[in-house]
């Protein structure tokens, strides 16, 4: 089962049903950040904002927890900072052969923090980015920021955000990896049971849309008035209102209409119709909407993924090596990876492509 279930009181979106993370992130999961480019600019973007912002100094530890293979690590070593990584799948292994981060290749508990502090020291900044609602069970999660942070460190997050996703009809981002989907009312509640406070958050246009929040022990950092205004636009938006939800259902299944007849008149005036880029996302969406091999023969994958050579799951949809693109011109090409699309169509521009590209949220349409 996948269900959204949206808490009126506390803000809080989320599954209704918890898929076990060993499950989730098996010892190959084949998420690599490192190999997208505006996700690497990104992430080393994001390290020199969290260091100038919070005047991080010189050899003071962070953490990154979630860290994949290092990519946002090697970012604050360049500003001389000591790096350590947790990552509990063999992404650790990237992390530490290429980036030379060294990297616990464990699940993060309130166990896993103990060892960090003691053989490394307490953190001045731990990081996690879409990685927070990622977590469960949330509880010990939260012990084990307590136990890993400094006294005045501080604790950045940034998560897929539930205000984008109720604005921009980003159905595709409620799966399984995404436990939580949080609005800053959430967090803002959470953080308190912990002695820590929500002292700075930013909407953010990354992934079509993210949440960032700034954390610290209570009464440490001055709270901006950038968390005060956030909240009120959440209430102004009517997040959390059951009617406002009713009416996103209604626009998703308009979308999945809109995309449909766009496929099958493809189909029907023999046009060839494949996909390019394969998030975890694109798995809700090609789902949701009913695709199979008939309509979307493959999906195409930058060659080094570790995704290239298997199937989109409940589709049997082959994931194939980017080339074939390029190769066989097809007519149309569905960019699953639509937060990326103007880096991915200008990218394939650049290489001659003249197909027309569909990008299918949060509005279906063509781009000649």
């Amino acid at each position: 089962p996948l269900r959204l279930m949206i808490c009126s009181d506390c803000g809080l979106g989320q599954l209704d049903h918890v898929v076990d993370g060993k499950i989730i992130y098996p010892a190959d999961y084949p998420y690599r950040a490192g190999i997208s480019k505006p996700l690497r600019d990104y992430l080393l973007t994001y390290a020199d904002d969290v260091v100038t912002r919070l005047n991080v100094p010189q050899k003071a530890l962070c953490v990154d927890i979630g860290c994949n293979d290092g990519t946002l690590l090697t970012g604050f070593r360049s500003h001389g900072m000591r790096t350590l990584g947790v990552e509990p799948t063999d992404m650790a292994k990237y992390a530490r052969k290429e980036n030379k981060i060294t990297t616990l290749q464990e699940f993060f508990t309130e166990g896993v923090a103990r060892q960090a502090v003691k053989e490394y020291g307490k953190a001045k900044v731990a990081t996690m980015t879409n990685v927070f609602a990622h977590m469960a069970p949330l509880g010990k999660v939260m012990r084990g920021i307590d136990r890993l942070l400094d006294k005045d460190g501080m604790f950045v997050t940034e998560s897929q955000y539930l205000l984008d996703v109720l604005d921009r009809n980003q159905f595709d981002q409620v799966y399984h990896e995404h436990i939580r989907l949080y609005s800053l009312k959430s967090l803002t509640k959470l953080f308190p049971y912990y002695g820590m406070e929500v002292f700075d958050a930013e909407k953010l246009s990354s992934r079509e849309g993210s949440i960032r929040v700034y954390v610290a022990r209570k009464g440490v950092r001055p709270v901006s008035s950038r968390v005060g205004n956030l909240l009120a636009l959440e209430e102004s938006r009517g997040l959390f209102v059951p009617a406002v939800w009713a009416q996103f259902r209604a626009r998703v299944s308009e979308c999945r209409e809109r995309f449909l007849d766009l496929a099958y008149k493809a189909k029907n005036q023999g046009l060839r119709f494949v996909a390019d880029s394969c998030p975890g996302r694109g798995a809700v969406l090609v789902n949701y909407y009913g695709l199979d091999k008939t309509l979307m023969p493959y999906i195409a994958q930058l060659p080094e993924s570790e995704k290239v050579g298997r199937y989109l799951p409940g589709t049997h949809i082959p994931i194939v090596a980017n080339g074939i693109i390029l190769k066989e011109k097809p007519d149309y090409v569905v960019i699953l990876a639509w937060h990326y699309a103007d880096f991915i169509m200008k990218n394939w521009r650049a290489k001659g492509l003249k197909s027309k590209f569909v990008i299918p949220l949060p509005d279906p349409r063509v781009i000649s």
